[in-house]
């Protein structure tokens, strides 16, 4: 009867410890992606964090605070970028169809009958445009439709991630400050579950995780770079600009609302040859994000390059832009995981 009492008493401790971390979880929920977030920029910056610490004579509160001011002037600029760059298309091209539905559109350029199999085509159908300013208005309008609709859902995307990086940068204040404490106390923990393996696998998620920033930064540095080249060969004014533009927009996917300004420029400025150059260029550099950045996580990690590229996309589908640093980690652990199950399977049983 008395070990019967224990293990009602057993069952209801651990069912109370569950509805617990259950509660916490469903408080903590609307928090869980910039908790997240936080957590990898304090680890990516914590070598900083430390320096900073050093420099002011070991004041936490001031450190933290220092470097979190940091974030947000290095974070929070290429959203603003992009909000920005985001206003100013949309003003020019509602300037641009607006003028065209009220003027007609101007004469095709010349050097369109010179594009393979579809110039012809392309010059009798804007020559008909310019004669029917019906034709015209529907057509603008049957583009514009869906074009509003994701410059609204853009929009909202960035207002979200704003939001995201200021909680973010909030927590990572004190994470900053309680990081030392905090650390210890993860790694306890892990232990207790898991065992010695435990911080073996935390050693191989942060060491994932740091090189996925160094991957995005990578990627960014190499997009920049092709992104000026391209602008310098088209004869863009303020190459080197526009590149430092790209490279600070492409860990957030931004670079098309770079070099799309620009084509739409060239465009509109008669250089009908080189809009068409800047278009296959400007393709060109946002593609080198699906190839570089899981290159660079995979030389970083020593992971398989497909592993790397699974993990960012099926990250990137399941958790969104967050993903891109939780895909390859929970995969680089499961991969470890499986690695220690096959040594210890393959050792003879007396050892």
């Amino acid at each position: 009867m008395e070990g019967r009492a224990q293990t009602i008493e057993r069952l209801l401790g651990i069912g109370l410890v569950a509805l617990l971390i259950l509660g916490c979880l469903m408080v903590l929920r609307p928090f869980l992606v910039a908790l997240i977030w936080a957590g990898i920029l304090c680890y990516t910056t914590w070598p900083v964090y430390l320096r900073v610490l050093n420099a002011l004579g070991g004041r936490r509160t001031l450190a933290a605070f220092c470097c979190s001011c940091s974030l947000v002037l290095l974070l929070l600029v290429p959203f603003l970028l992009i909000g920005l760059s985001m206003a100013g298309g949309v003003q020019d091209l509602l300037g641009s169809i607006g003028g065209a539905l009220t003027d007609g559109l101007p004469k095709p350029p010349g050097m369109i009958h010179h594009i393979p199999f579809i110039g012809d085509r392309l010059h009798d159908g804007w020559m008909e445009l310019s004669g029917d300013r019906e034709k015209l208005i529907a057509l603008a309008q049957r583009i514009l439709e869906p074009i509003g609709k994701w410059l609204i859902g853009f929009g909202m995307v960035v207002a979200r991630g704003v939001v995201q990086i200021g909680l973010s940068i909030f927590i990572t204040f004190f994470l900053y400050k309680y990081g030392n404490e905090l650390s210890r106390w993860l790694v306890g923990l892990v232990r207790e579950m898991i065992g010695e393996a435990g911080e073996r696998f935390i050693e191989v998620a942060g060491n994932t995780i740091r090189a996925v920033v160094f991957g995005i930064l990578g990627t960014a540095v190499v997009q920049g770079i092709l992104a000026g080249i391209g602008f310098a060969i088209a004869g863009v004014p303020g190459a080197g600009v526009l590149a430092l533009g790209t490279f600070l927009l492409s860990p957030a996917g931004g670079p098309p609302l770079i070099w799309l300004p620009v084509t739409l420029w060239l465009f509109k400025s008669g250089s009908f040859g080189w809009g068409i150059f800047m278009l296959i260029w400007g393709i060109g550099v946002s593609t080198v994000d699906n190839l570089v950045k899981p290159w660079l996580i995979s030389r970083g990690t020593q992971l398989p390059f497909v592993l790397v590229f699974f993990g960012i996309v099926g990250g990137v589908l399941a958790f969104g832009f967050v993903g891109v640093f939780i895909g390859p980690t929970l995969l680089a652990v499961g991969y470890r995981v499986a690695q220690d199950w096959l040594l210890s399977k393959a050792r003879p049983s007396g050892d």
